[in-house]
């Protein structure tokens, strides 16, 4: 396994292998082939950006049932220019001056039990995150962590938007949460960002409600790491737009596409927007939309078959070592593919999680593993971005620490 060559090799950058599933800070997923093809002939010419967005909006408004679409530099870039758009709406002059737009309604509602590092996302626009709810249900009284009143009777004329974190145990449903919102006029920002698959989860949040849904392009979708969707109302698409392509032309010669930017709804050519330093390359682009197509025509089953039979086979050759207690658990919380759980007795594997799980990535390759359960004397071996036979490698491994 060590011995295949790659550009990391020729960089003196070790590889890794990734046993910890889509994460950003290993490199999200392995772009597809096709999606590479793509990008490559997408480098050899030039297009103007707007009309690309164009087709880009086409595509995922197809995929997501969204009104429009459009593409940046990321899920978490795709939530700030949601949120600057929710906040700046049609009006050029909050545009221009975003983040700091004091006299525009700037509060982001959110439970908190949805704030997460990606917080900094929304307020990078300007927004101010106005929490509601606690932590009740964790404490077994049969409460829930934010009741449907406490988001509206934070909704005041200051209110933007309504951010709503997406996994399988998120509170309150979403379908209620825009209910609620829509009663105001309020729109509802969904981070989605992770829960692709399953395929019809791109249609699942704008039918239950949500005005603005982000998307990963470097994940499941295996587009380009630096690529996000962001998918809703086509009027708060137009708002992102606006705040995100260059703005630094002559009005007397500037026609984007009408179905992205209607220009007659505006003054003139806005200034450079706040998600100006968001932008994505033409190559990014043309990379996202060939691997969306892709990733909806593939059949998603037949990867769960595999992703689960990769699980079963790495448990039960963990099995055979003594100071392992080996669990499969479903695709659940921030996975989506079924997850060997493995929990370490250090008094008979003669090395605890933590120690365990920092030697695999000082290796070479380094191997990742989850390590979000190290508190417990435990990892995950995720099998969505392994092969078999690194699979294989990263069992010998880990048993090679074993006493």
């Amino acid at each position: 396994m060590p011995e295949q060559d790659s550009i990391y090799d020729e960089l003196g950058v070790p590889r890794v292998i990734n046993a910890a599933s889509t994460k950003t800070r290993i490199g999200g997923s392995l772009i597809r082939p096709e999606a590479v093809e793509a990008m490559a002939r997408a480098a050899e010419s030039f297009v103007r950006i707007s009309d690309l967005q164009r087709r880009a909006s086409e595509v995922i408004s197809d995929v997501t049932g969204a009104e429009a679409g459009y593409v940046a530099s990321g899920a978490a870039a795709c939530l700030t220019l949601g949120t600057a758009a929710c906040i700046a709406r049609d009006d050029l002059g909050t545009m221009s001056r975003l983040p700091h737009a004091p006299e525009a309604p700037n509060e982001v509602i959110m439970p908190r039990t949805h704030r997460n590092g990606y917080d900094h996302a929304i307020r990078l626009a300007g927004a101010r995150i106005v929490d509601v709810g606690n932590n009740d249900n964790h404490l077994g009284t049969g409460s829930v962590n934010t009741e449907l009143w406490e988001i509206e009777d934070a909704i005041t004329e200051d209110t933007a938007a309504i951010a709503y974190m997406q996994k399988s145990y998120s509170q309150p449903e979403l379908s209620d949460v825009a209910d609620v919102a829509h009663e105001h006029d309020v729109p509802v920002i969904v981070d989605a960002a992770a829960e692709l698959p399953p395929k019809r989860n791109l249609t699942r949040f704008i039918d239950e409600g949500a005005d603005l849904v982000v998307f990963s392009g470097g994940k499941a979708i295996r587009g380009p790491q630096s690529s996000g969707i962001l998918a809703g109302k086509q009027d708060l698409i137009e708002s992102a737009a606006l705040q995100h392509l260059d703005m630094h032309v002559a009005e007397s010669v500037w026609e984007p596409p009408q179905d992205v930017i209607d220009l007659e709804g505006y003054a003139g050519v806005p200034r450079q927007g706040v998600g100006r330093p968001l932008k994505v390359g033409k190559e990014e682009i043309v990379g996202l939309i060939r691997a969306l197509e892709l990733f909806v025509e593939e059949d998603h089953e037949a990867c769960v078959a595999e992703w689960t039979e990769r699980t079963d086979r790495i448990a039960a050759e963990l099995r055979e070592e003594s100071g392992l207690s080996i669990t499969v658990t479903e695709g659940e919380k921030t996975a989506v593919a079924p997850e060997v759980f493995v929990r370490i007795d250090p008094e008979t594997a003669g090395i605890d999680a933590t120690t365990l799980v920092g030697q695999l990535r000082k290796e070479n390759p380094r191997i990742f593993v989850g390590p979000d359960n190290l508190h417990e004397s435990a990892f995950t071996v995720n099998p969505m971005c392994l092969t078999d036979d690194e699979a294989d490698y990263v069992v010998e491994r880990i048993r090679s620490y074993l006493e």
